[in-house]
Parts: C-alpha cells; structure tokens; sequence
C-alpha cells in the first residue's frame, strides 16, 4: 500500500509563524480513512493547510501524493490541489452560480477545457453523492446536507488521491451527519482514496470508528496515547 501521507520530524507554523505542532510524524497509506482530533486552536487545521500547501514546510519532511511540500511553488501547487479533495464546513460554494456551474469552475480552475468531457465529469460526481437532478439549482435553494454532498462532489471531481474533511458535519444536524460520513467513506473506499478528517464530533467517532490521531499539547499522538515516532 502506497502511502499518500508522508511527514517526518515537522514542524506546523500558524499563519503568524508560530510554532503549533513539533516534530510531526505521520503516515496515511492509499484508502486509508483517518480522524484527526484536538481541542480548538490546537492545530488541526494548520495541519491540514500544510498538507494542502497554504501553509509553508520549512523544518522537517513532507510529502503529499508525491509532492515534496519544502519545495511547493506558484507552479506545483496548483498541481498538488489538483491531487487533492477538500471538504469544507462552511461549504465554499459560489453563491451566484447554479450547482453544475460551481463544479464547472472547478474543473477550468484545474486546467480541464474540453467542455463535453467537464459536463460529463460533473454529472458523474453529482450521480454519486445522489443530486443529479439538483445541478442546475442553486446553492441557497439547497438544505445544509444537499450543500454538502455538493462539496463532496465538487472533492472528488480530479479523482484525488487524498481527500482532506475539515469539520464535514459541523454545522449539520446528527442525522444528515451519519448521512454525509456514510457517503464520505463509501466514495472513499469505490475510489480508493485516503481520507484525513478534523473533527470535534466524538459521536460520529464511535458511530463510524476508524484510525485516530490526537493532538495533545502540540504533539501528534496516537489512539493508544503514545506519542507517534
């Protein structure tokens, strides 16, 4: 199993520079779906934005789907989002722009132009999270859990080899978040995808159990409490 996640003795800066996490050391293998949890402001999502390259690596190694992130540019980080899905919890959609039209940008944001090929590639994520026939509506006229689906759609659009969740279910009800972890692993595992996500909802934890990580006092620890090395 190729390993999607590499990082080595890392240290995680805040966008102020500072330091959040030290000596990082993490490894997610191809399908792998993992929870990463911490209490706020710990720095769940300074991790998440260095493995997406919106934070720079300068001490330490990392990898991402083969991208050495010490070495990201305005050239290769384009080409390292394009391996990546990220799902938001506040949804990021377009407002002024219909369902299909959102993921349309996407794809010409990415570098796609064929446009017969962009509509079929849409209409292809949209039959897998279920709203097909919701793609030329538009984002307000959508429920909080149809927002996301979309999001998870709009993820898995470049087939990713890692999809980052950052809090998918905050700001959903119970229900509609065992709906949206359910789909979330299932696309996951249909497309082999490895899978990190932040969380705060222990409940989803215990209902949809899988590899945990904590952080604890700006360390990286493991779900038996011992520190990962």
């Amino acid at each position: 199993m190729a390993n999607i996640v590499r990082l080595s003795e890392a240290d995680i800066l805040q966008q102020d520079h500072s330091l959040v996490l030290e000596k990082v050391n993490l490894t997610i293998g191809e399908g792998e779906f993992t929870y990463i949890i911490g209490k706020t402001g710990s720095g769940k999502s300074s991790l998440l934005k260095t493995l997406y390259g919106a934070l720079p690596l300068n001490n330490g190694f990392g990898e991402v789907a083969g991208y050495d992130l010490r070495t990201l540019n305005r050239v290769n980080i384009p080409m390292l989002r394009r391996s990546l899905g990220i799902v938001f919890q506040d949804f990021n959609l377009l407002s002024d722009r219909s369902v299909i039209d959102n993921l349309l940008f996407v794809l010409e944001a990415t570098g796609w132009d064929d446009r017969e090929k962009m509509r079929e590639r849409c209409e292809t994520v949209l039959q897998e999270v279920g709203l097909l026939h919701k793609q030329q509506s538009m984002p307000f006229e959508l429920s909080g859990g149809e927002q996301q689906r979309i999001v998870i759609a709009r993820a898995l659009l470049n087939q990713p080899a890692l999809l980052i969740a950052d809090e998918p279910t905050g700001n959903l009800d119970p229900e509609t978040s065992d709906d949206i972890l359910t789909l979330l692993r299932s696309l996951a595992k249909q497309h082999n995808s490895a899978v990190l996500c932040a969380t705060h909802d222990y409940r989803i934890i215990q209902n949809f159990p899988a590899r945990i990580v904590r952080i604890v006092n700006g360390k990286l620890v493991d779900e038996e409490g011992v520190a990962i090395r």
